[in-house]
């Protein structure tokens, strides 16, 4: 199926893509780091003007207006239909000193969120997730509306590194959030660069962070695309 859809999408014009993997998890409909494509597995099943719209919106070289209403095509189209994904994972029981760390980790988004943003952005649920092995935190967006829903912490990510490093993924998430609420795609582009670099955070979609040990491990940090209908 991957060699196939590979196919169709580069004969549709896409470039600088050395692996194309495919799962049924809707919180990432479209995402490209390190020349490796993640797609939703419906997609396969899509015609081409929806996979051309997946080529351009991939495109970091068309003006944001074309992005936009490319990713407005692409997540129109019904994946789950083609490929629906297994039953929901209940969520995880909270832990002793959960209520006191949601907190403060909702203190330091209203902290943040008039620091740098003006207070504009909308209050937001924080939610800690120990599934994130890889992944420091995430911006969950409804793919119908495409409001920002929450933002994911790694419940890992809290347990090893500084409290400034958890602060920086916050940041991070939050210039999603930004994005999101100002209609903008949700993506580590252009206008995420700028924003990140106005604020004094890394622009990139990935940061390297040490381990508990001591060792340098790269640690994924933010979700491309992420929704849910």
């Amino acid at each position: 199926m991957n060699q196939l859809l590979g196919h169709r999408l580069k004969l549709l014009g896409l470039r600088d893509v050395d692996r194309i993997l495919t799962h049924t998890n809707r919180t990432v409909m479209v995402s490209l780091a390190r020349r490796v494509l993640r797609l939703h597995r419906g997609y396969a099943s899509a015609p081409d003007r929806v996979l051309r719209a997946v080529v351009r919106f991939l495109d970091p070289r068309l003006p944001r207006g074309h992005r936009r209403a490319a990713e407005r095509e692409l997540l129109e189209f019904p994946v789950e239909t083609f490929a629906p994904r297994p039953p929901a994972e209940r969520r995880e029981r909270p832990r002793p000193g959960d209520v006191m760390l949601l907190q403060r980790l909702t203190s330091l988004h209203q902290r943040l969120n008039l620091e740098h943003f003006g207070g504009v952005l909308g209050a937001i649920p924080v939610r800690l997730s120990g599934r994130m092995r890889t992944r420091l935190g995430e911006l969950v967006v409804d793919l119908g509306t495409g409001r920002p829903e929450e933002i994911a912490i790694g419940r890992h990510h809290v347990q090893r590194h500084p409290w400034s490093e958890v602060e920086h993924t916050m940041l991070h998430e939050m210039v999603h959030q930004w994005q999101a609420e100002s209609g903008l795609p949700v993506d580590h582009g252009p206008v995420f660069k700028r924003k990140a670099r106005e604020l004094g955070i890394e622009p990139r979609a990935r940061r390297h962070l040490p381990h508990s040990a001591g060792e340098a491990a790269g640690a994924k940090e933010a979700t491309v695309g992420c929704a849910r209908g």
